[in-house]
């Protein structure tokens, strides 16, 4: 059986540092933080007030203000990076190609807004004033099911949940869906809408974030000695991958070539991670030996990275024990220090950070890192984005409950990587 290789054509993004890749990219490698204090909601009265939120958003730019009070906001922000992904990919659904084209989008917590806000009409108003919408605007699938219903694509369609690796595991299954055949193209990625005053709040609980509230920029500090946990941010991304000779031969330009994805459970922890890395750094060298690659070809890794105590000494350890002596010589950037954590839609953008990154040959920063923490001792880009050829990008994704998932992207000229 031949072996069918997978290309991105098109990518679409709604974050705290733009409402498009184009703007999102230059703001990230000009070192910006997208972190400011909550304008949502009034957060006057909870621990945490600050959070990354996608400023300027405006569902009635991608559709009507009917069909945008029939979504819950996480799904207003796949319908909007829908359309800069089908803009950027120029792909067709037809009725010759609808039935192998399909979606695999993920959400972490799903329709938390609009599910918080039903509670509220129903202790206040009664069980018959409650929105008839409200189950298929809260469900995780939902994502999917609106791009179905906005392309026509008739392929597989489901949505997917695996805490904050959903994004990433998205893709992943789109990419195995289309190797096996049974897709010709995929929509795949994650988007989130937590920044709720129940989602900081259970957060915060966990103390799992930051409550630098008098210095938003400098919260999400990933790496640093000085962390104290991540910040909450909304938004995601979605990526159409295409078979490659399918793109060819429509036409289109591959942007990179997505190699390899793999996937691993920790089973250790409902919310921590493995303090070794084991788990994730078997995900790592799953997927380097999946790509058929050696730690050497490796030019750049998007960390998982959120600031957590424990979190970023785990990754780094499960990245020496994988790469050995070249963990140090490839460079790891945290963008979580200026994006935050969009928790279910933190993979998918971070895979598209990727494939920017070696389209442009630019390695974007991980700023705020200023007290070198001597159990994080790897080049981690400190404040400035750096210039280099780049040809292998891999990104991390780890999840409370022991996900871990690893995406390796590859630069591809004309029909070749590299």
């Amino acid at each position: 059986m031949r072996t069918r290789r997978v290309v991105v054509t098109g990518m679409g993004v709604i974050s705290p540092l733009g409402l498009d890749m184009p703007t999102t990219w230059q703001n990230l490698i000009a070192g910006q933080s997208g972190i400011g204090p909550i304008t949502l909601f009034d957060a006057s009265d909870l621990a945490v007030r600050i959070a990354g939120e996608a400023h300027g958003f405006d569902p009635t730019r991608y559709m009507s203000a009917k069909e945008a009070r029939r979504v819950d906001r996480f799904v207003q922000f796949a319908i909007a990076a829908l359309e800069e992904a089908v803009a950027q990919s120029g792909l067709r659904i037809e009725e010759h190609n609808a039935d192998q084209v399909g979606a695999i989008v993920g959400s972490g917590v799903g329709g938390i807004w609009t599910y918080s806000r039903e509670f509220e009409v129903l202790r206040e108003q009664g069980p018959r004033r409650v929105n008839p919408f409200l189950i298929p605007m809260i469900t995780v699938d939902v994502p999917a099911v609106q791009i179905a219903l906005r392309t026509g694509a008739r392929g597989p369609n489901l949505g997917l949940a695996s805490a904050c690796a959903t994004g990433a595991d998205a893709i992943g299954q789109a990419f195995e869906t289309i190797r096996r055949g049974h897709a010709v193209a995929m929509f795949a990625g994650g988007f989130e809408a937590a920044v709720t005053p129940i989602g900081v709040a259970a957060f915060d609980r966990m103390r799992a974030l930051s409550r630098r509230n008098d210095d938003p920029a400098g919260a999400s500090r990933p790496f640093d000695a000085g962390r104290d946990g991540f910040v909450m941010a909304e938004g995601g991304a979605l990526l159409v991958l295409e078979e490659l000779e399918f793109a060819l031969a429509r036409g289109a330009e591959p942007l990179a070539e997505l190699l390899s994805y793999a996937a691993t459970s920790d089973a250790a922890h409902i919310a921590a991670p493995d303090a070794e890395g084991s788990g994730a750094a078997r995900c790592l060298a799953l997927a380097l030996q999946r790509a058929g690659l050696s730690p050497a070809d490796l030019s750049y890794i998007n960390a998982h990275a959120t600031g957590t105590p424990a979190g970023d000494p785990a990754e780094t350890q499960a990245i020496k024990q994988v790469l050995g002596e070249w963990a140090y010589r490839i460079p790891v950037s945290a963008t979580k220090s200026m994006t935050g954590h969009l928790l279910g839609g933190a993979g998918a953008l971070e895979a598209a950070i990727c494939v920017q990154a070696l389209r442009t040959g630019i390695i974007p920063p991980t700023i705020n890192l200023h007290t070198p923490d001597p159990a994080c001792d790897l080049d981690y880009v400190p404040h400035q984005a750096r210039r280099a050829d780049l040809k292998i990008a891999l990104s991390n994704s780890f999840g409370f409950g022991g996900h871990n998932s690893t995406l390796i992207f590859g630069r591809l000229t004309d029909d070749r990587t590299f």
